[in-house]
């Protein structure tokens, strides 16, 4: 039988790790209720999180969200200012919300200074330019215990899929499904 290189393994076992915390309802830690949406406006995700296969692979370690240069933007959760400054060429904010639970939002302009306490809702700086994410957005990136997660896990009132009938099904007779003829 040959052999799997473990570094080949680890991505799929820690997708499958998340998963397993998710269900279980133990992935993410209590924070006290959901996160609130830190731009105001209409909730729009321009750029949605895409995994990685690994570790250096490429996809999407956040969300882009809809927000024009100068829009305020709040914190999402209780937490304190980690770092504040430019990486590259972006300015950035990183907020640890305990637990392993990490923030980071870009560009952001910010006077805030790490050691910073800010609650759910207190603005903590006003979208600028520059980065990665395209103009008339903002990113946000959640790290759980260094991992990048999807941060649309944590927020309140997100609609979930939800699966409807579909279509004119027949059924074996040639009956339409749901009637009893």
């Amino acid at each position: 039988m040959p052999r799997i290189h473990p570094s080949r393994l680890a991505p799929h076992i820690a997708v499958m790790m998340v998963l397993l915390l998710v269900l279980t309802g133990a992935a993410l830690p209590d924070q006290g209720g959901d996160w609130s949406w830190p731009v105001e406006g209409p909730r729009d995700v321009i750029s949605p999180f895409r995994a990685p296969a690994h570790d250096y692979g490429p996809g999407h370690r956040g969300i882009d969200l809809s927000a024009a240069t100068g829009d305020a933007v709040r914190a999402p959760a209780d937490g304190v200012v980690a770092f504040r400054g430019v990486v590259v060429d972006r300015p950035l904010l990183t907020i640890d919300h305990g637990d392993g639970l990490v923030s980071t939002f870009e560009p952001l302009e910010s006077a805030l200074t790490p050691g910073t306490v800010v609650r759910a809702g207190d603005e903590i700086g006003a979208v600028a330019a520059g980065g990665h994410a395209t103009a008339g957005s903002m990113h946000l990136g959640v790290r759980l215990n260094g991992v990048y997660i999807n941060p649309m896990l944590l927020f309140d009132a997100v609609p979930r899929a939800v699966l409807l009938p579909c279509c004119d099904a027949v059924m074996r007779g040639g009956a339409r499904a749901g009637t009893s003829r």
